[in-house]
């Protein structure tokens, strides 16, 4: 993908929405300038986690900052820590573009979630916009339809509801969260091999019950080659992760290299 192929910014909201095929990139660092470097790479978004990154409101509210920089084709969403009101308001607050959710687990969950991302009568956000009336909005009626509220499906309870979650109104899309889903599906751990054929069985339902409510089905992956399998076997946006775990696996191929190693 090149600068050049990404969607631009203003268009985000509408392409997910539209099931249009987005890449992005994720990031669990407080390093800004990391950050807007990534930023510029042609991704189409970059998401922010504030649920297991290395970071607090400064560093979440800096490395917007720096996604919204010049230089950047993506736009920013954030993983927020948890699905409660008060946690989505603050990331909206600072500029995020969107939010997804972790552990959603019912309808009432994802209807929970779509409520604190919209401004009454849609929803119960509160109004003050600090930062991201620069951005989206800042007409209430305008950031409704600018942000973008993403449901994680990575329990088993999530698995069992997710057609009943899919048809939520407002919903926008729903995200697999791996890891948590092979360990729901009875992994010893986020790699377990051994829940292959039920996990992979996960994946078909979870995008066929997006794609039955028409809305944006997406998936972490660990590379850009998982991302491309992904979007092949029917979701329409995949995350590349991390910045953190690339910059071990660059330093230790480089490592590697210099002592004349095979690469791992």
């Amino acid at each position: 993908m090149t600068t050049a192929d990404a969607v631009p910014a203003e268009e985000f909201a509408a392409a997910l929405r539209a099931r249009r095929r987005l890449l992005g990139y994720w990031s669990c660092l407080d390093a800004p300038a990391a950050v807007e470097r990534l930023a510029a790479v042609g991704w189409d978004y970059l998401v922010l986690d504030a649920q297991h990154g290395l970071f607090g409101y400064s560093g979440m509210l800096a490395d917007l900052q720096a996604i919204d920089s010049r230089a950047s084709t993506a736009v920013g969403l954030v993983r927020v820590e948890s699905k409660e009101l008060a946690a989505i308001g603050h990331a909206l607050d600072a500029g995020a573009a969107g939010v997804i959710v972790p552990l959603v687990d019912s309808p009432q969950d994802a209807a929970d979630a779509v409520a604190a991302v919209r401004y009454p009568p849609a929803g119960r956000r509160s109004f003050g916009p600090m930062r991201s009336q620069l951005y989206i909005g800042p007409k209430p009626a305008d950031a409704n339809r600018q942000n973008v509220v993403l449901a994680m499906i990575e329990t088993a309870a999530g698995l069992a509801e997710v057609e009943r979650i899919c048809a939520v109104p407002g919903l926008d899309g729903v995200y697999v969260g791996p890891s948590d889903l092979r360990i729901a599906l009875g992994g010893s751990g986020p790699a377990d091999s051994s829940v292959d054929a039920e996990f992979e069985q996960a994946l078909q339902r979870i995008a066929k019950a997006a794609e039955s409510a028409g809305i944006a089905a997406g998936i972490h992956t660990h590379d850009g080659r998982v991302a491309a399998r992904r979007l092949g076997q029917g979701f329409t946006f995949a995350t590349v992760a991390s910045d953190l775990i690339h910059l071990e696996q660059a330093s230790r191929n480089h490592l590697d290299a210099a002592r004349g190693e095979p690469r791992r």
